[in-house]
């Protein structure tokens, strides 16, 4: 069956994944339309081919080539959808850069995802993630989404149960995995907003700033600047951010470590687990600012594995495996990456 889609071949990624990495995609189809993924579903060719559905590719890590189709999100949007006494319903297409949105939100005076400030990538990859920091997930403003299934070829709407967010987790991870592509997402941002700051770095930078009574552009303000300073802009040295998720523990696993290290660093959570600081971990196994080939670890954060100038996923997956041999042999926690290996 003939299409007319703006298939490329043997296309380079090197530009579309935040790590900087050279490695090609088989076949390649921006997406400007979700009519242009029901066009893939009814072309047998392209629906067998093996799927990578990319947004900002700052959530990947490429170790070789890809043999199938990447799907690149490049639809826009953005509109308010509706209002309750509770929230106002902002929707949101996936190829939506997300921190632009964000700065969109308060421009109109929306607070709710300041926290989220500066995280990179799209608006369709964040719920898969389900991307947080500061206190705030994307599970805690989430309303629904648009996906289309290639199994049905059919548009659904997921509601927040539905999508089974967990820590840097979700329904796109497993069950939908390979199958669901998000169209658009729609957010609650809430009318009774009340500020997030329970982070020590968001509060010193404030009181830094001298601001007792944060608005939403405070906050964002604050997170931006400690971003900045933490990590390294992919634009100048490939990187993919958090490298690893902070592993949780037991606060009986906390307390035995705690004994061995009293400065450990750890979160108690709502559930009565323990979250432990993986950059911390990493900074005392002596891994920051180290280098192993073109791959190294970020000076100014240890959680961030950076690609210091032609670095091949292998050797970042190698430097990876290294730290989480080191972490596990020390403190008996293993730490599991954020970004999806391919």
């Amino acid at each position: 069956m003939a299409h007319s889609l703006p298939i490329q071949y043997d296309f380079s990624l090197r530009d579309h994944n935040t790590f900087g990495v050279e490695a090609s995609a088989h076949a390649y189809l921006p997406i400007a339309s979700s009519v242009m993924l029901a066009e893939v579903k009814s072309d047998a060719t392209l629906a067998a081919m093996p799927r990578l559905v990319l947004g900002g590719g700052s959530n990947i890590l490429l170790t070789k080539d890809f043999p199938g189709l990447v799907l690149h999100m490049e639809i826009k949007g953005i509109e308010i959808v509706g209002e309750d006494e509770d929230a106002t319903y902002v929707r949101a297409a996936a190829g939506e850069n997300w921190h632009q949105f964000v700065q969109w939100t308060l421009q109109h005076n929306l607070g709710g995802l300041e926290n989220l400030s500066l995280i990179p990538g799209s608006v369709g990859a964040a719920p898969i993630q389900n991307i947080g920091a500061y206190g705030i997930e994307i599970k805690d403003r989430f309303h629904s989404l648009t996906l289309f299934d290639f199994e049905t070829g059919e548009q659904t709407t997921l509601d927040k149960a539905a999508c089974m967010f967990g820590y840097r987790d979700s329904v796109f991870k497993h069950r939908l995995r390979d199958r669901a592509v998000v169209i658009d997402v729609t957010f609650a941002l809430p009318k009774k907003w009340q500020a997030v700051i329970r982070y020590a770095d968001v509060t010193q930078e404030l009181a830094a700033r001298k601001i007792t009574q944060p608005t939403a552009q405070d906050i964002s303000a604050a997170v931006i600047a400690i971003r900045t300073r933490k990590l390294p802009d992919p634009a100048v040295i490939g990187n993919a951010g958090s490298f690893f998720k902070n592993p949780v523990v037991t606060p009986s696993q906390r307390d035995t470590l705690l004994a061995t290290y009293p400065q450990l660093v750890n979160y108690a959570q709502p559930d009565g687990s323990v979250k432990l600081a993986a950059g911390w971990l990493i900074d005392q196994c002596g891994w920051k600012g180290k280098t192993a080939g073109a791959a190294g670890v970020y000076e100014n954060q240890a959680l961030v594995l950076v690609n210091r100038g032609g670095a091949s996923g292998a050797e970042i997956a190698q430097l990876a495996a290294s730290i989480q041999v080191d972490v596990a042999q020390r403190f008996g926690v293993q730490l599991e990456p954020e970004p999806i290996f391919l």
